[in-house]
């Protein structure tokens, strides 16, 4: 199946996409969750009514004319891993950079408040021009849990979406965590929605890239992890509980903006596009940071 949250009356309801088309929750049964957060906290009673009103008739709205929001918009947890892709290893390396001890691997958070729509814009922040583009797998989480072995890994995963975890570089490193440089407002575009994890034979052999204006920058595949979805389930949990929807990046292949020479910086107006293979594609704006929100007060 495959779960999106879409903007209907002015509301954020979650939807069921089949057959080119968008069905809300409520008209195909009354008593689903109201929200893919609650679905995912239901658990396996909460999926099994949506599966069984999955091929029912309800009000069917075009893709084409629908807006889809971000499938997940709170999660406890938004984490990304750092060097996971054999290809970007070697390319940081190429640039002289120091490569930490890959048997840890390297987490960081990414706030929550940067998650965004599959297709709404990218702010070039006020405070930096160089922005940059990774192109990931995203894990959802399907259930809670905490010391979960490699091997049962995959039962814990309630699908998979589209990524891209934006970085303004010069903030990156300002810290050794990373996270202030991965947390501006909209630099976590997700979506276009979460494909449950029974429709994805093989997550870690996905084909996976980033276009710039149409121009393909990144071209890999998830076979590249250094890391693979087993092993950093399992090495989060060792640590934290992990709770439904929770969204975990699983890193990005070779091409960023940064690896250049010299770098090729995002500017305004270019249209970034991640696709991943099965799972469909996010495109993003790149626009100036709106000087009537740099600075207010709620």
């Amino acid at each position: 199946m495959k779960l999106a949250t879409i903007a209907l009356d002015g509301a954020a309801v979650p939807a069921l996409v089949r057959d080119g088309a968008a069905f809300p929750f409520a008209s195909l049964a009354p008593d689903l969750p109201a929200s893919i957060e609650a679905l995912l906290a239901g658990g396996d009673a909460a999926m099994a009514r949506l599966r069984r009103a999955a091929d029912r008739a309800g009000e069917a709205i075009p893709l084409d004319q629908a807006r889809l929001l971000a499938p997940l918009t709170r999660p406890s947890k938004l984490l990304g891993i750092g060097f996971n892709y054999s290809s970007h290893v070697e390319e940081v390396r190429a640039k002289g950079i120091p490569i930490p001890d890959l048997s840890n691997q390297i987490w960081f958070n990414k706030q929550v408040s940067a998650i965004a729509g599959p297709f709404d814009p990218i702010h070039l922040p006020a405070s930096s021009e160089q922005l940059d583009y990774e192109c990931e797998l995203g894990i959802v989480i399907g259930r809670r849990c905490r010391h979960v072995a490699a091997a049962d890994a995959r039962k814990v995963i309630a699908g998979y979406l589209v990524a891209n975890d934006v970085s303004v570089r010069d903030w990156q490193l300002k810290a050794p965590t990373a996270t202030l440089g991965k947390s501006f407002d909209t630099h976590a575009p997700i979506g276009p929605w979460i494909t449950t994890a029974d429709e994805v034979a093989t997550p870690d052999d996905l084909a996976i890239r980033t276009l710039v204006d149409g121009t393909v920058v990144q071209d890999g595949r998830t076979s590249e992890l250094v890391n693979g979805i087993d092993a950093m389930i399992a090495y989060l949990t060792q640590v934290m509980t992990l709770e439904p929807g929770d969204i975990l990046l699983t890193g990005t292949p070779s091409g960023v903006a940064a690896g250049r020479n010299p770098p090729a910086w995002l500017r305004e107006g270019q249209v970034v596009r991640v696709e991943i293979e099965g799972l469909g594609h996010i495109e993003n704006r790149v626009v100036a940071e709106p000087l009537d929100q740099t600075s207010f007060i709620q």
